[in-house]
């Protein structure tokens, strides 16, 4: 398997991801979100549970999954690495977050369902969120779903300033974003069918029938998604099921559809001269690369967070 030496994250990225990202930070409301709240309120207390209600994967725990995800950091040329945890939950997921302490859970159903060519693909797609910087955004996302459903004083007051078109913007980058982690699955697996074997397997597999599942078939029912849109309503529909028709909206394209779009960078000249080494190149990208802070410098950075987030408080306060 290939090893991308300086890759930059811009030389995989699709275009849509790039768009929807730039029309997101755009709307009113995005800036102050972002920069005022995200770390503070979610990394911290995520990390805290996950130390405490998962496993960390290391040299002696699940060693061979570690082995496998150290190989597709230095694959994806990551610094540093990232933590990994496993989560005990059947159902068949995996996650990336994190800014300063970028980390992935993947979930025992994962571990269950697939091989260990099709877990690689999944951490490999989880590192290329990372590697993009996409955690961060994805925390954003999440904090301000929860703003807009809780309480104000809950949420310090943000829910007002998440609008329902920032909500949209969100879950439309999110979706997007899936596009260029799916590229860094393949960069990594050098082959198209363990990536879309994991899709597949994720979508409806089973291990008691995987005997009787067909890749080919899966590929033919990604055409005929995709051979839908001849009719104009069937794109409405499309679009309604994406923003929440049934209930909610989804963070992730259907997997016919990420399949679609693999399959087409698969062939194009792009993904080919990636694979000969010729590729933009960047120092290593992934987490941000913070030096170690003593205990006092910790302590004094955080008390100053406090008081920025109450002076904001006390003028959202005076506003009302």
């Amino acid at each position: 398997m290939p090893t991308y030496t300086g890759i930059s994250s811009e030389a995989f990225r699709h275009p849509l991801d790039r768009q929807a990202e730039q029309a997101l930070r755009s709307l009113p409301g995005f800036d102050l979100i972002a920069h005022k709240f995200v770390e503070f309120i979610y990394e911290r207390p995520q990390l805290v549970y996950l130390m405490g209600n998962t496993i960390q994967v290391g040299p002696r725990q699940y060693s061979t999954i570690y082995q496998i995800f150290r190989e597709c950091v230095r694959d994806l040329d990551i610094y540093p690495e990232p933590a990994l945890f496993v989560s005990q939950n059947p159902q068949a997921n995996s996650y990336a977050l994190g800014q300063e302490n970028p980390y992935i859970v993947i979930n025992t159903g994962i571990l269950d369902l697939l091989d260990e060519a099709e877990i690689r693909a999944v951490l490999a797609h989880e590192l290329g969120h990372i590697k993009c910087g996409h955690t961060i955004l994805i925390q954003i996302a999440m904090w301000a779903m929860s703003a807009a459903s809780a309480l104000g004083e809950l949420t310090f007051g943000m829910g007002n300033f998440v609008t329902q078109g920032l909500i949209y913007a969100f879950f439309e980058w999110r979706r997007k974003a899936e596009l260029s982690a799916d590229r860094a699955a393949l960069l990594v697996m050098d082959d198209l069918n363990p990536v879309m074997l994991t899709m597949m397997k994720v979508s409806g597999g089973s291990v008691k029938y995987a005997n009787e599942c067909s890749l080919q078939e899966f590929i033919r029912q990604s055409e005929s998604y995709q051979a839908l849109d001849v009719d104009g309503l069937n794109q409405i529909y499309k679009f309604l099921m994406y923003n929440g028709a049934q209930g909610m909206m989804l963070s992730h394209p259907f997997p016919v559809e990420r399949l679609h779009y693999l399959r087409e960078w698969a062939v194009s000249e792009e993904y080919q001269q990636i694979r000969r080494g010729n590729y933009q190149r960047s120092p290593a990208e992934g987490a941000v690369n913070v030096a170690a802070q003593t205990p006092a410098n910790t302590a004094e950075t955080l008390r100053r967070q406090i008081e920025e987030l109450q002076r904001e408080i006390n003028k959202m306060k005076r506003s009302e």
